[in-house]
C-alpha cells in the first residue's frame, strides 16, 4: 500500500524548483565576471545562457511524454543527477564550451524537475490547481531572490563565482535524499482514466494551441528580462542585480497570495491584468533613469508575477485531459520561446553596441582591451545606450499579450454562459 505524504512531496518539489531558480539567479549574477575571465562577447555569454532554456524545453517534452509510463519519481531522480553533474562541471569549467556544456545539464535538470513536479503538484492538489501551482512556482523567484542576494554578498566577500555556484549543492542533495525515500501517486491523467488518444486530441484543440502561443510570449516577458536586467542596466543604476532582485521579491509575494486573486479575477482575468503591469512596467523600465527605476521594476514584478504559474494552471483546469503532456508542453513551449529570442537577443546587443561605437570599430578588440581604458570606457558608453533599446524592442510582446489575453476573458465568459444556457 502506498503512503502518500502529501506535505513532504509538495515541500520537496518546492526544494527541487529552489535549485533551478538558484542557477538562474547565479548566473545572472555571474554573467558578467564570466565574460571577463574567459573573455567572451555578448554573443557567447547569450548562447551559454540560451544552453539552459534549450536543455529545459527538451526535458521537459521528453519527460511529458514519458512521465505517465515511468512514473515521477524516476524522472526526479535523474534530474537530481543532472543537477549534481552541471554544477560541479560549471566549478571546473575551462572556458566557452565547458561553460556551455555544463549549463545545457543545469537546464536538463531543471526541465527535468518542472517535468515531473507541475503534474505531480496538480494530482496532489485537484481541487486547488492553480492556486498551489502558484505556491510552487513562487520558488522559483524565491531561488532568484536569494542567488542573486547570495552573489552580492560573496562579491562583498571577496568569494568568486565557483563558490556561489558550488552552494547549489547543499540542497540538490537535500531534495535528492527527499524524493529517493518518498512514495509517489500516479499523474492524475492516470488516476481519472483519460486515455492516450483523449490526451493527444486536447493538445490539438484551438483552446490548448492558443494558449502554447501565448506562453511563448509570457515566459519571453518575464525569463528573458531577469535573465538579462543585470546587463542591461547597469548604466541605470550600479546596483542592477538588486532589481532583479526587487522584481522577483515582488512575484514572491505575489505568487504567495494568490488564492484570492485567482478567485477573484479566475486565470483568465489574472492574465490580462498580468500583461497590463508587464507592458507598463517594461516601457518605465527602458526609460526611467536614477531611482525612480526602482518604482518601474516594482511594476513590473507585479505584472509577470502570475504568468508562468497562472498559464499552466489554466491549461490544468480547462484541458483537463492533456495532463501532464500538456502541463509539459506549455513549459517546453516557454523557455525554447526564451532560448530562440537570447541568441537572437544577443546578437541584436552585439550591434546595437556597435552602432554606438565609432565608425569601422571592431568589438572585439573593445571587449579584449585593458580595464580603464579609452576602449574600455567607449565599449561601457556603448552598452549603457543599447541596454534600454533592447527592452523597448521587447515591449511588443507584453502589448500584443494585452489584446490576446483580453479576447481569452471574452471567449471564456461566453462560454460559462452557453455552459449556465446548457445545463438550464
Amino acid at each position: 500500500m502506498l503512503n502518500i505524504q502529501t506535505t513532504k512531496l509538495f515541500w520537496a518539489s518546492c526544494l527541487a524548483l529552489l535549485v533551478t531558480s538558484l542557477s538562474f539567479g547565479i548566473r545572472a549574477g555571474i554573467m558578467n565576471q564570466l565574460g571577463i575571465d574567459f573573455q567572451l562577447s555578448t554573443t557567447q555569454l547569450g548562447t551559454i545562457t540560451a544552453a539552459a532554456f534549450w536543455g529545459f524545453p527538451l526535458a521537459i517534452v521528453v519527460g511529458g511524454f514519458v512521465v505517465d509510463i515511468i512514473g515521477m519519481k524516476r524522472l526526479l531522480i535523474m534530474a537530481f543527477v543532472f543537477h549534481l553533474a552541471g554544477i560541479i562541471l560549471t566549478v571546473f569549467a575551462q572556458g566557452y564550451w565547458s561553460l556551455f556544456l555544463s549549463t545545457l545539464l543545469i537546464g536538463i535538470a531543471n526541465g527535468t524537475v518542472e517535468a515531473a513536479c507541475n503534474p505531480l503538484v496538480a494530482a496532489l492538489y485537484p481541487e486547488n490547481k492553480t492556486t498551489k501551482l502558484n505556491h510552487f512556482h513562487l520558488w522559483f523567484p524565491g531561488g532568484i531572490v536569494i542567488g542573486t542576494l547570495l552573489v552580492t554578498l560573496f562579491v562583498q566577500l571577496g568569494l568568486g563565482w565557483k563558490v556561489q555556484v558550488a552552494m547549489m549543492i547543499i540542497p540538490t542533495l537535500i531534495y535528492g535524499y527527499l524524493f529517493s525515500k518518498l512514495d509517489f501517486p500516479v499523474t492524475e491523467r492516470v488516476s481519472s482514466g483519460y486515455s492516450s488518444s483523449d490526451m493527444y486530441k486536447a493538445v490539438f484543440s484551438p483552446l490548448f494551441i492558443f494558449m502554447f502561443i501565448c506562453m511563448f510570449g509570457t515566459a519571453i516577458t518575464e525569463l528573458f528580462t531577469g535573465q538579462w536586467i543585470g546587463l542591461l542596466l547597469k548604466n541605470v543604476t550600479d546596483n542592477a542585480i538588486l532589481l532583479l532582485t526587487l522584481t522577483t521579491g515582488i512575484m514572491v509575494i505575489g505568487r504567495g497570495f494568490a488564492e484570492p486573486v485567482v478567485h477573484r479575477l479566475a486565470p483568465q482575468g489574472v492574465l490580462l491584468l498580468s500583461a497590463i503591469f508587464a507592458a507598463a512596467g517594461l516601457y518605465m523600465l527602458s526609460t526611467f533613469t536614477g531611482n525612480s527605476v526602482f518604482f518601474a521594476a516594482i511594476i513590473f514584478g507585479i505584472g509577470v508575477c502570475y504568468f508562468w504559474p497562472t498559464m499552466i494552471g489554466f491549461v490544468a483546469e480547462n484541458v483537463p485531459k492533456s495532463g501532464a503532456l500538456g502541463l509539459n508542453l506549455m513549459g517546453g513551449a516557454g523557455m525554447f520561446a526564451v532560448s530562440i529570442y537570447t541568441i537572437f537577443m544577443g546578437s541584436f546587443y552585439d550591434n546595437l553596441i556597435v552602432k554606438h561605437l565609432p565608425a569601422g570599430a571592431s568589438l572585439d578588440a573593445y571587449l579584449k582591451a585593458p580595464e580603464n581604458s579609452a576602449f574600455a570606457q567607449a565599449l561601457s558608453n556603448a552598452k549603457n545606450l543599447a541596454g534600454p533599446e533592447i527592452l523597448r524592442a521587447t515591449l511588443i510582446i507584453p502589448v500584443i499579450l494585452i489584446v490576446a489575453f483580453g479576447g481569452l476573458v471574452i471567449y471564456m465568459r461566453s462560454r460559462k454562459k452557453s455552459s449556465a444556457l446548457a445545463a438550464n
